[in-house]
C-alpha cells in the first residue's frame, strides 16, 4: 500500500476522524517537511514507552505507577465502584470533583450494530471486582443513548443478584440552559429524577 495512503487510513481510525479530516491531517504532515512528523513520532513512542491503561480500573496512566493514583488512594471509599464506558469518562467525572469511589472502565458499550457484546467489555473483570473487593454499591454512569441506556439495562441486570445497591448517574437540563433548548429525552429524564427543595 502507498504510504500516503497507508498514512490517511491509520488517521482515519482515530474516533472522530472521518476519510476528509484523515486526509487534511496526512497533507499537513507531508507538507511540514518532516518536522512535525518526528515529533509526531516521537510523541507517540514515548506513549508507547510510558503510558498505559490501568491494569485494575482501565484509566490512563504512568506504566511505572500500575495500579494508578486513583485505585491506590487510600482515601477513596472503595465500597462504590463507578462504571464507565471509556477512560475519558474517568478524566471528566474528576474534574467535577464530587465522586470519591473507584472507577471502572468497561472500554467500550454493548452495540449489537457494530458486532460487540458483553465479551467485547471488560464486564468479566467487573464481576471479579465486586466480589473481592467487597464493592456495595455499583454507579452506572453510562451515556445517554441507545448504547449507553442498554449497556446500563444489560449490567443492571447482570447484578441485581449479586448484593450490591445499583445506582446510575442522574440525568437533567445543563446547568445554564432553558427548556426551550432540552430535546425530549432529556426533559423527561429531568422530570423523573426531580428532587424536593429544602
Amino acid at each position: 500500500m502507498d504510504p500516503f495512503e497507508r498514512l490517511i487510513k491509520a488517521l482515519g481510525r482515530l474516533p472522530g476522524i472521518g476519510r476528509r479530516s484523515a486526509e487534511r491531517m496526512a497533507l499537513k504532515l507531508v507538507r511540514d517537511g518532516g518536522g512535525m512528523i518526528r515529533e509526531l513520532a516521537a510523541a507517540l513512542g514515548e506513549v508507547e514507552r510510558q503510558v498505559c491503561c490501568c491494569s485494575k480500573c482501565g484509566n490512563v496512566t504512568a506504566r511505572q505507577q500500575d495500579p494508578c493514583r486513583i485505585c491506590t488512594d487510600p482515601r477513596r471509599d472503595t465500597h462504590v465502584l463507578c462504571v464507565v464506558e471509556d477512560p475519558g469518562d474517568i478524566v471528566l467525572i474528576e474534574k467535577a470533583g464530587s465522586f470519591q469511589g473507584r472507577y471502572h472502565a468497561l472500554m467500550g458499550r454493548l452495540s449489537p450494530m457494530k458486532g460487540e457484546g458483553p465479551e467485547n467489555i471488560r464486564v468479566a473483570q467487573l464481576l471479579e471486582r465486586i466480589k473481592a473487593e467487597g464493592i456495595a454499591e455499583v454507579v452506572l454512569a453510562m451515556n445517554s443513548d441507545v448504547e449507553g441506556d442498554s449497556t446500563a439495562s444489560y449490567l443492571h441486570d447482570l447484578l441485581k443478584d449479586k448484593g450490591v445497591k445499583i445506582t446510575r448517574i442522574a440525568f437533567g437540563l445543563p446547568a445554564g440552559s432553558g427548556i426551550a433548548y432540552s430535546d425530549p429525552v432529556t426533559l423527561a429524564r429531568a422530570l423523573s429524577g426531580r428532587v424536593e427543595m429544602d
